[in-house]
């Protein structure tokens, strides 16, 4: 064997054990602030899985259901995730090219008789070695940025559940608050009614006459507000759905809906696991230490091997034949001896865009247990506000009917009605209210767990 074979002999070798040349960090995953319960857990169920629990069991309503569907199926951002992993996929089929050799085809012809150019025909091989691990580092990086794009899909996928869903409470909130708001201008037109007969007659002052105009009119006005919300919701989610702006189905109203009462809670420390958002957080952390290892590999010599196969001839006519047949390899190598601190500068940009990922992810995970503390309270203090305020409709309802008895009985002026009636009224506005905020409470202590948008 000549001399040069043994070269390249050698090298190949070389390049099948190159693992132990690899430069670059290994990676570590990052220390987190631990904790072992929530501060908040105490009035809420035991401690379990959340993962099990998936977003169709959240929910008694099948047209919410269909809604939440359909923007699984249609959502434009849903879209756009979806290429995007498909892209990272292309990305990493691409970059996994860099590690095989690259074959190439070539033919001359040559006419010219004045000047002696042999044609040529034949196939050449270049392959730049792996031996620092350059481009293995380079593919880890990529496959890391394709799983934190899969998971930024499951981010998009439970926005777009739990968006949909407090869209839909809330639409259903203002339905609520549209008819108590118009219940009530009817009650005040039929009082408007009789209490203008008894000031034509003389019975009563013009004051209690203008009082009542006067909330008439105040409920007159605050339906025209209550529909425009109402279809800011419905184009909400049309939107969310992947529709032009049109009118939403409606199912159970909002005191029917039920979602599930105790939602399982998980340790802090499960949040690593479970939430897309802090995992797709880690993998872009991974894939930025990846890239200092390939920075690092730029600062050795690279090794190449270069093969020729194919026909060489003057005359045409002998291009194929076997005396034409030529072949040839060759190795070289080559590398950076000084560039002013460039490829040393390299290093340091990767290993503190590294470092910012790292805090990135960090952050990431103190604001998941931030979220999920607050959501816990959120769940809790809603439920007892809702209870009082429930009381509260309850007794303004009996005030009220006790009021206009005396009224009627001309025990009171109508001045001590309308206070009634306005409490009533704004504590009914306030139940509906509180009846969607409950609902989207638990949606969203159910996303800030980050379980079950697996479908």
């Amino acid at each position: 064997m000549s001399k040069k074979y043994k070269i390249i002999v050698i090298v190949l070798v070389l390049s099948l054990f190159p693992v132990g040349c690899m430069v670059g960090p290994k990676y570590k995953k990052p220390e987190q602030l631990k904790s072992d319960s929530y501060r908040n857990e105490r009035n809420l169920d035991s401690l379990a899985s959340v993962t099990n629990l998936k977003w169709f069991d959240l929910f008694n309503d099948d047209v919410l259901k269909g809604l939440i569907q359909k923007g699984l199926e249609n959502n434009y951002d849903l879209k756009i995730a979806v290429s995007r992993i498909e892209q990272f996929r292309a990305q990493l089929g691409y970059t996994k090219a860099d590690l095989f050799p690259a074959f190439q085809y070539g033919a001359t012809i040559n006419s010219n008789e004045k000047y002696i150019t042999p044609s040529t025909a034949g196939v050449t091989m270049s392959w730049e070695l792996d031996f620092w691990g350059k481009f293995r580092h380079e593919n880890n990086a990529v496959k890391n940025e394709l799983l934190a794009t899969e998971e930024a899909r499951k981010v998009i996928l439970s926005d777009i559940v739990a968006n949909i869903a407090i869209a839909y409470f809330q639409m259903r909130n203002f339905d609520d608050q549209l008819e108590i708001t118009k219940h009530t201008l009817e009650t005040r037109q039929k009082y408007y009614e009789i209490i203008s007969e008894r000031f034509a007659k003389g019975y009563i002052s013009e004051v209690d006459k203008v009082q009542i105009e006067q909330q008439v009119a105040i409920a007159e006005a605050a339906i025209p507000n209550i529909e425009r919300q109402i279809t800011y919701q419905e184009n909400a989610i049309a939107l969310l759905t992947g529709q032009l702006p049109t009118e939403i189905p409606r199912g159970k109203s909002n005191t029917e809906l039920q979602i599930v009462s105790k939602i399982p809670l998980s340790i802090p420390s499960a949040l690593l696991e479970n939430r897309p958002d802090v995992k797709a957080a880690e993998l872009r952390y991974a894939a930025a230490n990846e890239r200092i290892g390939v920075a690092q590999a730029m600062r050795f010599p690279s090794i190449n091997l270069a093969a020729i196969a194919g026909f060489a001839s003057a005359d045409l006519s002998n291009l194929f034949l076997g005396s034409s047949y030529l072949q040839n390899a060759s190795g070289g190598i080559a590398g950076p001896i000084f560039a002013f601190g460039k490829n040393k500068r390299r290093v340091e940009i990767n290993r503190q865009q590294a470092e910012q990922y790292k805090f990135l992810y960090q952050k990431t995970y103190i604001d998941a247990v931030s979220e999920v503390e607050q959501s816990i309270q959120n769940v809790r203090t809603y439920q007892e506000e809702w209870k009082a305020r429930n009381r509260q409709v309850q007794a303004a309802l009996i005030n009220y009917k006790l009021s206009h008895e005396r009224y009627d009985s001309g025990y009171v002026s109508y001045l001590e009605v309308l206070d009634v009636e306005t409490n009533l009224f704004n504590a009914q506005l306030s139940l509906a209210q509180l009846s969607e905020r409950q609902l989207s409470s638990m949606v969203e202590l159910y996303k800030a767990l980050g379980g079950g948008w697996n479908l």
